[in-house]
């Protein structure tokens, strides 16, 4: 409990007063005895006053406060949190209201003042960013409480314990299920590739029209209900896409607020998320983690929960990526065919290591590199140069990304497809890719 500015502005009036009548005494000047007995008259009431404010204001119950926290959060997006207050006060009344909250969560409006009105419950709200995946708890709510005469202010904290979950960018997600998933991918940028030739799983039979090819009628079908009928095919449902996903030190980079590890796993869900509408299964493994985690591939759009649940609390680490023994792993889990998507950040020093790698897994699985790419790399090349700093960055820079180029180059040459894109454009890249490979019939 603390002394507001009102007190102490009363306090300090009384004190001035005090001076100046000292002063004048000082001075000489002649006063009645009268205003010395006035100011301690006065003096005596604050303080009695201010005793019996504070008696108050101990008794006084504090408000009960409930949070409505969602129980999941989407990593780097604004979302609301409410808070209600019930109190009993018969008069009306004043609430600083400031809600501990866990670090690495950036908030707006708060602290917040809230009005109290007798027979009355008050709700607001503020916004908070999750900055970090991961489990995180709300331990409690502090308030500052006025005294009935506004003397003094009370700090007091409500235990008010939750829990909540952030997630990778889920939200977008979910939020695509409003619109076309053709529209939405035209709107992030995905291209789908013409179709070339037909399907290879059958699909139903349909009378014949303009344009369907001979090889398309059903010469059975077409004999039984005497019309021409034909055969629909469609893209072929029944496939796995396994990612491999490097937890390393190699994924700590960051250019923007996420690290390229979360860019990594929008980029892995977004594509989770347009495969298991395509009817095919995904599931995930991980390398140079804590914790290795394998999740055989599952149809179905539930699939994307169990994947949001495996990945919400992943940390990358220091270690380096072992790429050898990531390939070992997933040959001895995943046993059927299946493409596995290899997501890192390729250095130049990838070489022998990470070609043997790919070659054992080539031998069994269809394999694609996502490499992301740092965005400094392209600002430093971009930048002109203008001393002699400027061209050590732009020469070292210009070495850095042609020694990568030489080993995707490499990698080309014995069909390992490599895709090299900057962290924000990742996921597009991968969707655009699948699609590509799923109607030309690759995968």
């Amino acid at each position: 409990m603390k002394p507001s500015r009102t007190l102490l502005a009363l306090l300090g009036g009384l004190f001035g007063l005090a001076i100046l009548l000292g002063a004048l005494d000082a001075l000489g000047v002649r006063l009645p005895d009268t205003l010395h007995a006035i100011w301690w008259g006065l003096l005596l009431v604050l303080l009695a006053t201010a005793v019996v404010d504070a008696l108050r204001l101990r008794r006084l119950p504090s408000p009960e406060l409930q949070r409505q926290l969602p129980g999941n959060l989407p990593l780097g997006r604004w979302s609301e949190v409410h808070l209600t207050v019930h109190h009993p006060y018969a008069q009306s009344a004043y609430l600083d209201v400031f809600d501990h909250l866990p670090g690495n969560m950036a908030f707006e409006h708060l602290p917040q003042r809230v009005d109290l009105h007798p027979g009355e419950q008050t709700t607001f709200s503020y916004r908070v960013k999750p900055l970090q995946r991961g489990h995180f708890s709300f331990p409690c709510c502090e308030i500052g409480l006025p005294s009935p005469l506004r003397l003094w202010h009370a700090r007091r904290y409500l235990e008010l314990p939750q829990e909540t979950r952030v997630y990778p960018d889920f939200a977008r997600l979910y939020g695509a299920q409003l619109m076309a998933v053709d529209d939405w991918l035209s709107q992030m940028g995905v291209r789908q590739q013409p179709r070339r030739g037909l399907g290879q799983e059958f699909h139903q039979l349909r009378e014949f029209r303009d344009g369907d090819t001979l090889r398309q009628i059903d010469w059975k079908a077409t004999a039984r209900k005497r019309t021409p009928i034909a055969r629909e095919y469609q893209d072929e449902r029944d496939q796995q896409i396994v990612f491999l996903l490097d937890c390393g030190r190699r994924m700590r980079s960051q250019d923007d607020e996420l690290a390229h590890f979360d860019h990594a796993l929008n980029a892995c869900l977004l594509l989770s998320y347009v495969a298991l509408r395509q009817g095919d299964a995904v599931g995930l493994a991980t390398f140079a983690s804590e914790q290795k985690r394998f999740l055989p591939p599952v149809k179905g759009t539930a699939q994307l929960n169990v994947l949001l649940n495996a990945v919400y609390d992943l940390r990358n680490t220091q270690q380096p990526a072992d790429f050898s023994a990531a390939a070992d792993a997933l040959l001895s889990r995943q046993r059927r065919r299946a493409l596995v998507v290899l997501v890192t950040n390729l250095r130049d020093e990838d070489d022998q290591e990470l070609m043997a790698a790919i070659k054992r897994l080539g031998r069994q699985h269809r394999v694609l590199i996502a490499s992301l790419r740092e965005d400094v790399l392209d600002t430093l090349r971009n930048t002109p140069v203008q001393d002699f700093e400027g061209a050590l960055a732009y020469c070292g820079t210009v070495d850095y990304l042609n020694a990568r180029a030489d080993l995707h180059e490499r990698l080309a040459a014995h069909n390992v497809p490599v895709i090299d894109a900057r962290p924000g454009e990742l996921g597009p890249e991968l969707v655009s890719r699948y699609l590509a490979w799923k109607k030309a019939g690759v995968i």
